[in-house]
């Protein structure tokens, strides 16, 4: 089935028999079999569907782990001076929030510093360990950054400085001569510890010293700052991750996170936390300073008990995340999205010299999701040009970045499965182009840019039971996708525009059930345009979302596409 958005909709199959099978031996619903068979569930996600999994440190007994505790401790007992160096993105800021949390406790020496995107970069360099070495610390730790930062390393060895990475992003060899690199990504044994963030991984460092010095410190109770890393660094919401989150929400008591708290207090929020808040809200506000040449609000924030810190740096970050908002949409309204829909290439590049670069891996995601196709932002900064990639979840973008330097074609750059980014000469921009695309034709064939629904339901069948089923699998994320349904038959009865931007519709059945339905970002799309104007009936693709407020549930349908 073709949508108005052109995309190619078909039914995700299952082997029937296979579906009565797991009905049949483990009771399941036959929506929950289907889902769990389709998503390759091993035993030990299909055991967390019923069952609490406890949350272990599956690096307890890790080489790099335990080295890298040594170095820590020896420099604790000698009361030298650390710095911690992150990354400018709410990864980099949780993780080094938990350093800092953690050194702060113990009453270590210790200095972060998270970089300027403009000034400064992307992680660690040279230049940026001239002036940090001032300061003089001992021991650098590069949390979220550093696993290419090869010359950066040799400078702090050069001026017998000791260094430990901790980070998740593609590495590739010669690899830095860092005393310890903390990277799966390295010496991958366990596929599982590669669907960590750098915020994790930080987390289970910090657990293994506490154990060693025997600290009362209770780092468990900042478990939410990896659940938060987790989701807004795309992670893959599945086995320990899935883990981590529902361990998290589950115990997670706002009132007892004063950062958290004051934002929601702010935003008037009456609920319990959700995966959806810290991607959606929690998580644009941390990332705004980083974006917009603020980069320490975010650590500020997130490593303080001090409520006039808490208070003043929350409301310069929701500020900062509302300008943001107009800058990005002004973007996003200069794009003309017909004209890349014509040239209609695998991967999308998008190219505008004067561009501000902390928004350019925003403008990347919103690329992707409109077209579902990976996408990158490229723009003018100073004497280079900096780009931005989004990714879709069969193409690895941060792969494909040593390829891009061995061709010379980019001049330094990293990233992970769903995201990257680089620097270059705008004249390689084409060489870009022709080699990413020829990339992508190699990898991926066709089959994989159909889109999948997991079933038909009717409108009636969307009730509060359906929903405790469908929530057996949660919490959802990436590779964990929210379940994705195609009702047929509806039409749409009231419409209503949502900040200039989304529309909401009541939509009703031939039986006589309704329902309301949101649509994000899609005003001036083809789906707003039926939205608001078709009077037929018509076939919506669409997610079932459930919204609590002040205890209440209601039920809503996410529209992700419409069939006429």
């Amino acid at each position: 089935m073709i949508s108005v958005s052109c995309k190619i909709w078909t039914e995700q199959k299952v082997n029937k028999n296979l579906v009565e099978k797991f009905r049949q031996d483990y009771g399941l619903a036959d929506i929950l079999s289907k889902l769990i068979i389709s998503r390759n569930y091993d035993f030990s996600e299909m055991y967390g569907i019923n069952n609490n999994q406890k949350l272990t440190n599956i690096f307890k007994d890790d080489k790099a782990f335990q080295e890298a505790s040594l170095i820590l401790i020896d420099t604790i007992n000698n009361n030298e001076n650390i710095c911690i160096l992150g990354d400018y993105d709410v990864d980099g800021a949780c993780s080094t929030s938990l350093l800092v949390r953690y050194f702060t406790h113990i009453n270590q020496k210790h200095f972060f510093y998270i970089p300027d995107r403009t000034e400064d970069g992307y992680g660690a360099s040279k230049i940026l360990f001239k002036k940090l070495i001032l300061k003089k610390p001992k021991l650098v730790i590069m949390v979220d950054c550093g696993s290419t930062s090869n010359e950066a390393i040799d400078y702090l060895n050069d001026h017998n400085i000791k260094s430990i990475i901790i980070d998740h992003h593609e590495i590739n060899k010669p690899y830095p001569k860092s005393n310890v690199i903390i990277n799966p990504k390295k010496e991958l044994i366990q596929k599982e510890q590669s669907l960590l963030c750098a915020t994790a991984l930080t987390y289970f460092f910090i657990e293994i010293l506490i154990e060693k010095t025997k600290s009362n410190y209770k780092i468990s109770n900042f478990l939410i700052y990896v659940l938060l890393a987790t989701i807004c660094d795309v992670m893959p919401l599945r086995k320990i991750n899935k883990i981590i989150a529902r361990t998290t929400i589950n115990r997670f008591n706002l009132k007892e996170n004063m950062a958290l708290n004051y934002i929601f207090e702010k935003y008037n929020l009456k609920k319990k936390l959700t995966v959806d808040d810290l991607g959606f809200l929690i998580g644009p506000i941390i990332n705004s300073g980083g974006r917009l040449n603020n980069s320490n609000y975010g650590v500020e924030l997130l490593s303080t008990d001090d409520f006039d810190i808490i208070k003043d740096r929350s409301n310069k970050l929701i500020d900062l995340n509302n300008k943001r908002k107009i800058m990005e949409q002004n973007i996003i309204d200069e794009i003309d999205f017909e004209k890349i829909k014509k040239i209609n290439k695998n991967v999308i590049i998008y190219y505008k010299k004067d561009l501000n670069e902390g928004l350019i891996g925003i403008i990347a995601s919103r690329l992707k999701e409109y077209f579902n196709k990976p996408s990158i932002v490229i723009t003018k900064s100073n004497n280079s040009f900096k780009a931005s990639a989004r990714s879709t979840s069969s193409y690895n973008i941060g792969y494909l970045i040593k390829s891009l330097i061995d061709h010379n074609i980019i001049d330094k750059g990293g990233g992970h499965n769903m995201a990257a980014g680089f620097t270059m000469k705008k004249n390689n921009i084409k060489l870009l182009d022709d080699f990413i695309q020829n990339d992508y034709s190699k990898k991926i064939s066709n089959s994989k840019n159909l889109n999948k629904y997991d079933m038909q339901l009717s409108l009636s069948a969307i009730k509060s039971k359906f929903m405790n089923e469908i929530n057996k699998l949660g919490p959802f994320g990436n590779f964990n996708f929210t379940p994705i349904f195609l009702i047929r038959n509806l039409r749409i009865i009231k419409f209503n525009i949502i900040n200039n931007k989304h529309v909401s519709v009541i939509i009703k059945s031939d039986a006589g059930a309704s329902i309301k339905a949101m649509c994000f970002n899609c005003l001036n799309t083809k789906i707003g345009h039926y939205l608001l104007s078709y009077k037929k009936k018509i076939n919506i693709i669409a997610q079932i979302h459930e919204n609590i407020w002040n205890n209440k549930k209601t039920i809503q349908l996410n529209i992700r596409d419409l069939i006429l």
